[in-house]
């Protein structure tokens, strides 16, 4: 077998231009599977900026303002820890799927695959026809029929990417926000639909014009799974020894014995590759530019039953197990990502539930020294920010010392309010008497009220006279 496919990618022609694709519509079991998970994904995508979980957006990733929601939780900057290892979380448990399962995040979950196949892609079959119907089409000169054939593609796909970044704005800036935007008029907010514009334009370049180069140039996914996979990994696979045997593969012939002859139950039809979105021979071994999308299964399988042959040519399968016939097992690298990934889990929930509801800062004023007052008093100022993480008001907060005797005076008010997912902030006095203090730095611990519930403790440095004995 000849080695000169690794040399190039299959979307590149030997003069370096653009070899288009056009995949034959899949169909089979896997196919109707994919559609059902990729239907319920796309649900799940254009659904979460709408739904509400104690008035928080069930997905939210405001940066500009850095507001963030995750089912329904809200995170400030403050909780950035806690996105980090949800973000590791995620890396862990997708390379753990990667070295047991392969690359079907990407065939099955990944929204630039579901969003090409399961909606441009169809909708290209709907309009310009089947593999055959589209390439006599791409050859035909520019009449009637394509000019029209090819401005209802275009113009149904700038509808579509349109529709995408609404909802990618919505993630980005809330879809209260974008609701109330529409309602203005799109005059009303001429930067956001500017920016509305330019989305649109990314989203249309990618899947009406880059289409399978996102996963097979721009992801670093697919370079990543060269390194995750090894032998034992269940992958989409061609049974070589099956399809090959002695004699390799041989165009079908009724009523004749391949098997005496020595030829493999491949009949190098070819169906597998033309149904491929991303136009690679699967017989040739894992390649970087399978997406474990099984479109080729579900093809293969088609064949064998027309053939009366069995089916299963290509399938989900490990390498030593079309060699050796090993079963799929639970190996000592599989049981170290899962070790990692379950604890980090357990971090990830232990650190959720000490999360406080309501986080208090308080700085002193820089640049700004202790004030000596009468009856042997030190005055400090400060500056003080409340964030309210949950979508209620916070009422009649105030503050008290609790590891020394004193007190805090408010500039403005004795009490006041946090209001839902907002930030309070404020300065305040602190006054203790010198024979209370430790040193010229002592360390304050800071009780924050709702009434007289007690919500948050901080703790900040007092500064003083230095005492010399």
């Amino acid at each position: 077998m000849g080695e000169n496919f690794r040399d190039s990618i299959g979307t590149i022609d030997e003069e370096g231009k653009r070899a288009w694709i056009f995949p034959k519509k899949p169909s089979g079991r896997y196919y109707k599977y994919r559609k059902w998970v990729s239907y319920g994904l796309l649900i799940f995508l254009f659904a979460s900026p709408f739904i509400k979980i104690n008035g928080n957006q069930f997905l939210m990733f405001n940066v500009l303002e850095r507001r963030f929601n995750i089912f329904g939780f809200p995170f400030w900057p403050q909780d950035f820890h806690l996105f980090v290892i949800s973000m590791i979380i995620g890396v862990i448990f997708i390379a753990l799927f990667t070295v047991a399962f392969g690359r079907i995040f990407c065939g099955w979950m990944c929204p630039q695959t579901i969003f090409m196949e399961m909606v441009f892609r169809r909708i290209e079959y709907w309009i310009d026809g089947d593999r055959g119907a589209q390439i006599r089409l791409a050859k035909q000169s520019w009449n009637a029929e394509k000019i029209r054939k090819r401005l209802l593609k275009w113009f149904v796909f700038f509808v579509i990417s349109f529709l995408i970044a609404n909802v990618f704005l919505a993630y980005l800036i809330g879809s209260d926000k974008l609701i109330q935007y529409i309602t203005d008029g799109p005059l009303t907010h001429v930067s956001t639909l500017i920016s509305l514009l330019i989305f649109t334009a990314v989203f249309y370049f990618v899947f009406a014009w880059f289409r399978e180069q996102v996963c097979i140039i721009a992801c670093p996914y697919g370079r990543m799974q060269g390194v995750l996979l090894d032998n034992k990994s269940i992958v989409v696979a061609y049974d070589h020894k099956r399809g090959e045997a002695e004699n390799g593969r041989k165009k079908f012939r009724k009523n004749e014995d391949r098997n005496a002859l020595g030829h493999g139950d491949c009949i190098d039809c070819f169906q597998c590759v033309n149904v491929c979105p991303t136009g690679i021979d699967i017989r040739n071994g894992t390649q970087l530019e399978c997406v474990n999308c099984t479109a080729c299964i579900d093809e293969c399988d088609t064949i064998m039953e027309k053939i009366d042959l069995p089916k299963g040519l290509i399938r989900y399968a490990s390498e030593d197990n079309i060699e050796r016939k090993a079963k799929f097992t639970f190996n000592p690298r599989l049981k170290g990502y899962a070790a990692v990934l379950t604890i980090l889990i357990g971090v990830f929930i232990g650190m959720l539930f000490l999360r406080n509801d309501l986080e208090a800062n308080i700085l002193r004023l820089p640049g700004q020294l202790y004030e000596h007052k009468e009856g042997n008093i030190i005055s400090n100022v400060y500056t003080y920010k409340l964030i309210n993480k949950t979508s209620n008001d916070i009422d009649d907060v105030s503050f008290k010392l609790l590891s020394h005797k004193g007190k805090i005076d408010l500039v403005s008010n004795r009490s006041f309010q946090v209001p839902a997912q907002e930030l309070a902030e404020g300065t305040l006095f602190i006054e203790i008497n010198n024979a209370a203090l430790n040193g010229d730095k002592d360390k304050l611990k800071i009780g924050v009220y709702s009434g007289d519930l007690l919500i948050e403790t901080t703790t900040t440095r007092f500064l003083a006279p230095r005492s010399y004995n």
